[in-house]
């Protein structure tokens, strides 16, 4: 059985850094994000791929459960056990979705949600100061804090019931937030094992 962990957090919280370093570090753990996962499957030439790239190659939004088969689909091909993912679920409408699947299919447990807590402020900082590329600007960035704290409450609520919502600082070094999340996670595992 694979074991999920997600990372959600803020525009500028480092949850993507952090589980990169998290999967470099250990050989049995996979990182994906979601935009890379649809990415890849747009490069394989598969059905799904040419299916999704019609909406990406539009600026469009990639359908709910089109998304979540690409999830499911990585998951299982990874090569390791224990999978994390971040910046999913971004809204209620996908928490919800796979949740629905999780349901059903028992070759998958999402073991923990991990939350990444920054300051708006600490966030504004961080994307404005690498500002890379021309959408990270003020605008820009006031409507991504305003796209992930929408949900986040409800999120938050439906994890916290389920026991499995885990809140850590994003307000230190990088080392700090990847060894306290590394611990967490293999604390996690051998709970479970």
């Amino acid at each position: 059985m694979k074991k999920l962990f997600l990372i959600i957090g803020a525009p500028g919280s480092g949850k993507t850094t952090d589980a990169e370093l998290i999967a470099q570090n250990n050989k049995d753990i996979s990182h994906y994000s979601t935009g890379d996962m649809l990415r890849d499957e747009v490069a394989s030439g598969s059905d799904r791929g040419q299916e999704i790239n019609k909406y990406i190659s539009k600026g469009e939004i990639v359908p709910i459960k089109i998304v979540i088969k690409t999830i499911v689909n990585a998951i299982k091909s990874s090569k390791t056990h224990v999978i994390v993912i971040d910046g999913y679920p971004r809204s209620i409408e996908q928490m919800m979705e796979l949740d629905t699947y999780l349901q059903t299919h028992t070759d998958i447990e999402l073991v923990s949600v991990i939350e990444v807590k920054v300051s708006e402020e600490t966030a504004r900082q961080r994307v404005l100061g690498r500002a890379r590329g021309e959408d990270d600007n003020d605008a820009v960035f006031n409507n991504r804090m305003k796209v992930y704290t929408e949900p986040l409450q409800e999120i938050r609520n439906f994890y916290t019931q389920k026991e499995i919502l885990h809140t850590i600082s994003g307000e230190r070094s990088i080392e700090d937030i990847v060894s306290e999340m590394e611990n967490f996670i293999y604390l996690q595992l051998t709970r479970l094992s």
